[in-house]
């Protein structure tokens, strides 16, 4: 099983980003998903999950209003839509794929991980 994140980069605040996270090696359209991101010296957080249906979602009041996510079941893919970005919103973001099929705040409740992608907003 392989999450292949992509999209990361280097934007000036209030500019966006679209991330994505394919995964291959097994179909996940019955799991949970999620992005997380961890900032140097600071603890890995959930910025926002969905549930496997796309019917329900999470999202970390930092992030609520600014970003969306998404996903595409057919394409084993889910996204994560970042708009009007903050300096504070710098960090590695991880696709992850939850152990069922709702959504997920906690690290523990998520099988496996992607490599990160690094996200640079400057000031």
């Amino acid at each position: 099983v392989q999450l292949q994140a992509s999209g990361g980069g280097l934007v000036q605040a209030g500019g966006s980003l679209r991330l994505s996270c394919a995964a291959s090696g097994r179909t996940f359209s019955r799991n949970g998903m999620g992005w997380f991101r961890q900032a140097p010296g600071k603890e890995r957080e959930c910025v926002a999950a969905i549930s496997w249906s796309g019917g329900s979602a999470y999202y970390a009041d930092s992030v609520k209003g600014r970003f969306t996510i998404s996903r595409d079941n057919a394409k084993n893919t889910v996204y994560l839509q970042m708009n009007s970005l903050k300096p504070e919103d710098t960090a590695a973001y991880y696709c992850a794929v939850a152990k069922s099929s709702g959504w997920y705040v906690s690290a523990g409740n998520y099988a496996y991980w992607g490599q990160g992608t690094q996200v640079t907003v400057s000031s």
